[in-house]
């Protein structure tokens, strides 16, 4: 009676029982419990006494409104020994995902429009037919074996990565590999881990949260500028196909310079190749990995631009030193990723679908960013000046100095406009805006570059 009566008060307290929920009669609460009714009536009867629960006749006992005094307060202020990555947050309020702009240029949201989600459903059900005919446990951690095969033969079509199935851990998208990475190649408080800046903030802070001492280093129009890599630099994160967020693609230079700076410093690279898939002028340079002699480099790869962001699959080409830690790793942050997403996900790759969706959207893809550069180098030019790039979903546009990027993203988004700025990601960076094209309809970049021409004339007249 006692632990029946400490878990119904508790449950009330947290919250886990809203208040004005009618709970069970106390003949079905005994029946479920498998306890005496005698028991449960006097549960009840030290929680009305107490006024956690209210009695009316004919409508059974309700969770009482309790006042502010009686709930549990949350402690104030964070702990002096939480984690520093995360200091700062604590008690923030979970946020709803924001609402689409009207004109979305929002950076990194592809176009699913054109996705085959027909033939998906039906690869769905039938990987769950073939789920349900056998014994369903856990699965690998390092992903399923067709899932894996299909992962490998992909990338070594379109990025020349030369990996089998045997190379490849199935994420749970990019994010979470590079989480996996930083427990596998970080030592806290020594590993030094050097980062483009301006970069990817959640890379960065994955391995800043496992410890690690970060080195932001500057990027030009060649991209990561190695002369500028610390020594002691154990680590490095860069995206050489389509540099996030200015767009430069790496030069051969560069990366040849890069790869021999990590086997002379016992370095290792990870190669982060968010959107490298759609490429618009000409054929894709070598990624880091396809160059590599060494075994130093982990070509971390998503479906989140490909196909869609909720799938949340993703994949890591490991070195065959690094691939026991990162499963070990894997196993022990979820085990798993969901198995019928993967055996969904395989078929589509194997059937073709992904390679199609590729071909058709780059296309597409290829199309809007004409019509951004046609108008940025035409009505705009102006005010803006694209910077240069060739591959992704977003371009960059380099902003006249009379006028502030932080400033003009906040009074386009004010007008329906979803339009970041450079200096989201860092401070001491380009004044330019960020312009994606991956989620605009093609028909409506007119009107949305017309809003924006608007804005930039009235904020130099005023």
């Amino acid at each position: 009676m006692r632990a029946l009566h400490r878990q119904l008060k508790d449950a009330i307290l947290s919250g886990r029982i809203a208040p004005g929920l009618r709970l069970p009669s106390t003949r079905a609460l005994a029946e479920a419990l498998g306890a005496s009714r005698n028991a449960v009536v006097a549960v009840y009867g030290l929680l009305l006494g107490d006024g956690y629960i209210e009695a009316a006749a004919g409508s059974g006992h309700h969770v009482a409104r309790l006042p502010a005094a009686r709930r549990p307060v949350a402690p104030r202020g964070e702990p002096a020994w939480l984690n520093p990555a995360y200091r700062g947050l604590a008690g923030t309020p979970d946020r709803d995902a924001p609402p689409v702009p009207r004109w979305d240029f929002r950076v990194g949201v592809p176009d699913k429009s054109e996705l085959a989600f027909d033939a998906w459903r039906r690869l769905s059900a039938r990987s769950l037919r073939t789920l349900a005919r056998r014994a369903v446990g856990y699965g690998p951690a390092q992903g399923q074996p067709a899932l894996r095969t299909a992962i490998a033969r992909h990338v070594s079509f379109t990025r020349a990565v030369a990996c089998s199935g045997e190379d490849v851990l199935v994420s749970a998208g990019a994010q979470q590999a590079f989480s996996l990475l930083a427990q596998v190649l970080v030592t806290p408080g020594r590993t030094v881990v050097a980062v483009e800046h301006p970069g990817y903030p959640p890379a960065r802070m994955a391995f800043e949260a496992a410890g690690a001492r970060i080195v932001p280093v500057p990027v030009d129009e060649e991209g990561l500028v190695v002369e500028r890599l610390p020594a002691e630099a154990r680590v490095i994160l860069t995206t050489p196909a389509h540099q996030f967020p200015l767009g430069m693609v790496m030069s051969a230079a560069r990366r040849r310079a890069l790869l021999a700076f990590a086997q002379r410093h016992g370095a290792v690279i990870v190669e982060d190749d968010y959107d490298g898939e759609f490429r618009f002028d000409g054929r894709a340079l070598d990624a880091l990995q396809t160059l590599d002699r060494a075994a130093s480099v982990f070509f971390v790869g998503t479906f989140s631009k490909s196909l869609f962001p909720a799938l949340r699959l993703g994949y890591v080409v490991a070195p065959a030193w690094a691939r026991l830690p990162l499963v070990a790793a894997k196993e022990r942050m979820d085990w798993h990723c969901n198995l019928l997403s993967q055996e969904t996900l395989a078929a589509f790759i194997a059937e073709g679908h992904l390679a199609r969706h590729v071909r058709r959207m780059g296309d597409r893809y290829a199309r809007r960013r004409a019509l951004l550069l046609e108008r940025l180098n035409g009505e705009l030019a102006p005010w803006l000046r694209p910077l240069p790039g060739s591959a992704g979903l977003h371009l960059a546009a380099q902003l006249a100095d009379r006028h502030d990027a932080g400033a003009v993203a906040a009074q386009a988004r004010a007008a329906g406009l979803g339009i970041a700025c450079v200096a989201d990601y860092g401070r001491g960076v380009p004044n330019a805006l960020l312009l994606g094209y991956g989620a605009i309809d093609e028909s409506e970049i007119g009107d949305a570059l017309d809003r924006l021409a608007q804005l930039l004339k009235a904020q130099r007249s005023g």
